[in-house]
């Protein structure tokens, strides 16, 4: 919690509502979490998957 309280003093979010707070940070570790699974799958099975960027 502590790091959460940290996050929150540094930010823009110090005078905003609770539940704009909740919803920012929740945004936030579902970014993170997609980012990392993603990087996850990309080093293990990126060799062997076709990856397409574009159309």
């Amino acid at each position: 919690m502590d790091v959460l309280h940290t996050i929150v003093q540094n930010s823009s979010l110090i005078g905003m509502p609770r539940w704009y707070k909740i919803a920012s940070l929740t945004l936030l570790a579902i970014i993170l979490v997609l980012v990392t699974v993603s990087f996850y799958f990309l080093m293990t099975d990126g060799l062997y998957r076709n990856i397409q960027f574009g159309y």
